[in-house]
């Protein structure tokens, strides 16, 4: 499980300093037009229509002394829906959960073993739709290191980190674009040595981003 890769190099952004940050943005409502979903003004009918199915993704940030970093998941190339994809922790939002908070914690235990009491909840992002029928609810979480990582490999290929630092960077962010229903569709991708983050992760980074570092 390669979960660290190069952090030394990223100390300059901190967990507390994402804290902060956090602490200022609007929460789970905002504008539409964030992310890779300003990029496709055209193909707002398909992406925001209704019928929705609910679901909510951690996005855990590690409060490393060297600079805070982002676990993320390769899935199960198996899986039928965004198989081998580069993804957040989480998944649908079941009766039996509370909150998206309490879904976000509970997927991120089954996916990567991670205990939700190492977790510090500080917050959402706005719910993110998706082309495949989905609205995402991002969960921000706090980790506190010396957490261990038990890979479900039924859900999971692996889990690494990635410096919170090159996420947030711009210049990582590459426009890209795609035929969706024989539309084209742009998109971000965000290449990490040999991790190719891109579709929904990549739009949520990249609101993560402008809605706390831009």
């Amino acid at each position: 499980m390669d979960r660290l890769h190069g952090l030394e190099t990223y100390a300059s952004f901190s967990a507390e300093d994402f804290r902060r940050r956090a602490a200022v943005q609007t929460g789970p409502t905002g504008p539409e037009d964030y992310g890779d979903h300003r990029l496709n003004p055209d193909l707002r009918d398909l992406i925001l229509r209704p019928g929705l199915r609910e679901a909510a993704v951690l996005i855990p940030i590690v409060d490393h002394e060297f600079g805070a970093s982002v676990i993320l998941t390769q899935r199960n190339v198996h899986l039928r829906d965004h198989s081998g994809q580069v993804a957040f922790p989480g998944g649908r939002i079941d009766p039996e959960d509370v909150s998206p908070e309490a879904a976000a914690l509970r997927e991120a235990q089954e996916e990567i073993g991670l205990d939700p009491q190492r977790v510090d909840v500080i917050g959402r992002m706005p719910d993110y739709t998706t082309g495949s029928g989905y609205r995402i609810a991002p969960v921000l979480g706090i980790v506190r290191p010396g957490f261990a990582l038990h890979i479900n490999p039924d859900e999971v290929d692996a889990a690494f980190e990635v410096p919170l630092a090159f996420l947030m960077d711009p210049a990582n962010h590459r426009r890209e674009s795609r035929l969706f229903k024989e539309r084209e569709r742009f998109y971000y991708t965000m290449p990490f040595g040999e991790r190719f983050i891109w579709g929904i992760t990549a739009g949520i980074i990249r609101t993560l981003y402008e809605r706390l570092y831009a």
